[in-house]
């Protein structure tokens, strides 16, 4: 099998357990050399999904509660986002590393296997609390960044990883702390496992964006800051964990002019 046919598999494969699985066997395949480089089918418009979650437009999501019930939703949004983000790494491989060295596919599928690790790790947490995922509904807003960005590889970077995954290592401290003070030390515990691969796939990302822009002779800076001005919809919003975006590559010097601009009055 091509490792394109294997991911598009992957991506449209709708069961979320079946979807980890389905990742962490590309991945494994690809590393043990069982799939060709070759790129001979496109990957689809949009993954495959489940049943369930309801998938409610942002704007519609109720809004969480306390106790249990509020650390269930929030665990629930938390794997909702993991699980997105299996996809996304699947298709940043699989749409964009034809042509690239075999190294790109390499990162990305790292990368998806992580987020099916984290996955994976929520919903084993849902589930010891009496949930699951699937269980309460969930925003249909994250696939959006991968629909504007599908033409364009130095988007995609710029928006997935250096702006969403990035916004996760601004938040992820405050979660964690607040899991901590809940007396949720195992949630707080998955919680700090997934802060420290985020940081490294932000740095997948500042790295590849870098190796890019050098070989076409632009400024990593300057065109990811172009990326962000003409595909993000929203601002860059502090405060950011700036030791956490510079362990990753992603320096203030691409982030704080955007901030400032965005936090100026209109």
């Amino acid at each position: 099998m091509t490792i394109a046919a294997a991911l598009r598999q992957a991506l449209s494969t709708a069961d979320p357990l079946a979807k980890v699985m389905q990742t962490r066997r590309v991945a494994r395949d690809w590393r043990f050399g069982r799939l060709a480089h070759e790129f001979d089918c496109k990957m689809p418009d949009r993954p495959a999904r489940p049943e369930a979650p309801e998938l409610l437009s942002p704007a519609k999501m109720p809004r969480r509660s306390g106790g249990v019930g509020g650390r269930i939703a929030m665990l629930h949004a938390l794997a909702h986002i993991e699980f997105n983000a299996i996809d996304l790494a699947l298709d940043m491989a699989g749409r964009f590393g034809d042509g690239l060295p075999r190294d790109f596919v390499s990162d990305w599928l790292s990368v998806a296997a992580d987020e099916a690790m984290h996955f994976a790790l929520l919903d084993r947490r849902l589930r010891s609390l009496g949930s699951h995922y699937g269980a309460l509904p969930a925003h249909d807003g994250l696939w959006e960044a991968a629909s504007s960005t599908a033409h364009d590889l130095l988007a995609r970077i710029a928006i997935v990883p250096l702006v969403l995954e990035a916004r996760g290592l601004d938040v992820s401290p405050m979660t964690i702390a607040r899991f901590e003070r809940q007396g949720d030390q195992l949630s707080a515990r998955i919680m700090q496992r997934i802060y420290t691969d985020e940081i490294r796939h932000v740095g997948v990302g500042t790295t590849w964006l870098t190796k890019l822009c050098e070989s076409q002779g632009i400024s990593s800076i300057s065109h990811w800051k172009l990326m962000v001005g003409t595909y993000f919809r929203g601002a860059l919003k502090p405060p950011f964990n700036d030791s956490a975006r510079e362990s990753a590559g992603l320096t203030r010097d691409y982030y704080e002019a955007l901030a400032i601009v965005a936090d100026s009055p209109q």
